[in-house]
């Protein structure tokens, strides 16, 4: 361990708060940065030092690195079904751009070993009947905003790496479970909605890929402390259904899951009603083509770098299912049911 702080960009959210913890929980004089009017209530309990601002505040930026070996960008905008996909982008790819301009200024540059970049594993190629590695290469073809967004943010982090000198690893992060889900994440809603019993129905014939949130954070500290600079690590524990993970999650919860479940036909027509809707209303849509499109580009990939190099070994995503399920459990019982369902489907 070195006297060093380190810094969690972004640590707010799911992800970037259990690597805030992890650090925390090992000893490390930690430091965060959040924007001003980010909901913390998952590290409000945390003795860390605190910077706000956004990816754009450069100074902000330079003054919460100087000093830190270990920088942990953990900053995405997530919302794959946005109609104006600008917003993905100018965080996504903009505002990671400024924090790497920062991150390979001197006095920062020199005295930095680490910048761990979540990244996601949707720039991995994959398709199905193939079990995708690190070394697969996306096809450019066909992706959405929201992946191709993410798939130049990965390449722009390996571009510093080798031609600015960033000592930089990407982690390819697949879908995550686990406790303290406070911002609801997409796929969380699963969870929630099954212990609310709110989930209207299951979906067959949806697979993804899935990690505990907790081995996630684990693996981009390991990453620190072992990654090879310029490399890109992928980091899933299996593929698993959808309807198995609400089927666990009704388990854990002791209440019956969804009573039907719907095609992969309906769900495209669902996602066309939902794509239609948003047309004529203006607004953003959950549910619409670009996500379900996003649910069946799934196919299986390969954690065996994450394990050989950096020493991984991820819990079965059972354990973490279960335990997204009680952290709703916990939500619902604290609130009420009512008030509780309100605030889940409000988030």
């Amino acid at each position: 361990m070195t006297a060093k702080p380190k810094l969690v960009i972004g640590a707010n959210g799911f992800l970037g708060s259990h690597v805030t913890r992890q650090l925390v929980d090992a000893g490390h004089d930690v430091r965060v940065m959040v924007r001003p009017s980010a909901n913390t209530v998952g590290i409000d309990d945390l003795d860390v030092t605190r910077f706000h601002g956004d990816v754009f505040d450069s100074a902000t930026l330079a003054e919460a690195m100087t000093g830190c070996d270990d920088v942990y960008y953990c900053v995405v905008d997530a919302r794959s079904w946005l109609r104006d996909p600008a917003p993905l982008f100018r965080t996504n790819v903009d505002g990671l751009r400024n924090v790497l301009d920062v991150a390979v200024a001197e006095p920062i540059a020199a005295g930095l070993k680490r910048f761990v970049f979540t990244s996601s594993y949707a720039t991995v190629g994959r398709r199905h009947g193939h079990v995708a590695t690190e070394e697969d290469i996306v096809d450019p073809k066909g992706l959405t905003p929201y992946v191709q967004s993410r798939v130049q943010a990965e390449n722009l982090v390996l571009r510093y790496a080798a031609e600015a000198g960033l000592p930089a690893v990407a982690m390819c992060v697949s879908t995550t479970y686990g406790d303290g889900d406070w911002g609801r994440t997409p796929h969380g809603a699963f969870i929630a909605g099954t212990v609310f019993g709110k989930l209207p129905f299951g979906m067959n014939g949806i697979e993804l890929e899935v990690v505990g949130v907790d081995d996630a954070a684990r693996a981009m500290i390991l990453a620190a402390e072992r990654g090879r600079n310029g490399q890109r690590y992928l980091v899933s524990e299996r593929m698993i259904a959808l309807n198995e993970v609400v089927r666990i999650a009704a388990d854990e919860a002791h209440v019956p899951p969804p009573s039907r479940s719907i095609s992969v036909p309906v769900l495209y027509a669902l996602g066309a009603l939902g794509s239609f809707k948003s047309r004529l209303t203006g607004k953003d849509a959950e549910l619409c083509l670009r996500s379900v499109q996003m649910m069946r580009a799934e196919a299986p990939v390969d954690h065996a770098k994450a394990v050989r190099e950096l020493g991984w070994q991820p819990r079965p995503v059972e354990e973490s299912i279960r335990e997204a399920a009680r952290f709703w459990m916990k939500m619902r019982d604290a609130k009420g049911r009512d008030n509780a369902t309100r605030d889940v489907w409000e988030l």
